[in-house]
């Protein structure tokens, strides 16, 4: 019988989750940045192998909340747990462990599912500090393994992989062959245009913009996909920040934005930008109803 279920990658930002999702599916479906907090919602990818399929779902990475957006990210993540037949807790191996890290551990200890740690980033670090570190985490949880890897470089993803899919119940596959990702065109677009503003804007503007699609026409897809699309900043004061001197800034932005959908879509792409202040944006849930951040769900009465 061939294996097939859903493995989650949690752990805390920049911990290196979006770049694992990418590499392990072959392609780019979630953005990545150095900033914190830059996944924001669950992103779904699929891997089909000789024998079986995986279902990975990124999550955004697991903080205190202090608005609305966080509630509703840590929700997302931390909802996945009670979801999936395998969890990958993605910890990063260039850093030291702390309160965080505690705190993400506990969360596994009502998980019923086999959880493996993921030792990320070890490209950077040498190897003779992975040996303590393995025998720390192995307090934190009764982790069914420990992989060190490199999601930048690929190095031992494989064998994450192998080791996920064997953890995997019996089961035909979940999505048809060539299923991808669960992601809205729209929304991948409005992504790839976030991606592009932390780039460029790098320390200057840290968590506090969104990209809400406003209008996505694809009447002639063919020769040409217009896209009109608003940035939202939370102080005035950012909104020069995005546009520049003359517009050079958001002209910049735009340029890389396109050249990436335009491959993304396979056609050619028209590109509007604007910059809108939304002072309260992280807390205003019309606005993240439309940026298609996910409510958190309601808890049940014990």
């Amino acid at each position: 019988m061939p294996r097939a279920g859903f493995a989650s990658l949690i752990g805390r930002p920049n911990a290196g989750k979006s770049t694992l999702l990418n590499r392990m599916v072959g392609v780019k479906i979630a953005i990545v940045s150095d900033k914190p907090q830059t996944t924001r919602t669950r992103i779904v990818g699929a891997k089909n192998y000789d024998d079986g399929q995986i279902v990975f779902v990124d999550t955004p990475g697991i903080h205190r909340p202090l608005h609305r957006l966080n509630v509703r990210m840590v929700d997302a993540a931390v909802e996945t747990l009670r979801e999936v037949d395998v969890v990958a807790l993605v910890f990063d191996a260039s850093t030291k462990p702390g309160r965080g890290d505690e705190y993400v551990s506990n969360l596994l200890k009502g998980v019923r599912v086999p959880v493996v740690l993921v030792l990320n980033k070890i490209d950077v670090v040498s190897k003779a500090s992975l040996l303590p570190l393995m025998e720390r985490a192995q307090k934190w949880h009764p982790f069914a393994a420990i992989v060190p890897l490199s999601a930048a470089t690929g190095d031992g993803v494989d064998r994450l992989e192998r080791v996920l899919l064997e953890h995997m119940p019996e089961a035909s596959a979940i999505y048809p062959e060539d299923f991808l990702t669960d992601q809205a065109e729209r929304v991948l677009a409005a992504e790839i245009v976030r991606e592009k503003v932390l780039q460029h804007t790098h320390a200057e503007l840290p968590f506090t913009t969104a990209v809400a699609i406003d209008q996505f026409d694809e009447s002639s897809r063919d020769e040409l996909l217009k896209l009109y699309c608003t940035i939202f900043v939370e102080q005035e004061s950012q909104k020069p920040i995005v546009i520049g001197r003359g517009g050079d800034m958001i002209k910049r932005i735009g340029t890389d934005a396109r050249l990436e959908l335009e491959q993304f879509f396979g056609t050619k792409v028209f590109l509007d930008l604007r910059v809108k202040v939304n002072p309260d944006w992280r807390n205003n849930e019309r606005t993240l109803d439309q940026l298609g951040v996910p409510k958190p769900r309601p808890r049940r009465r014990k």
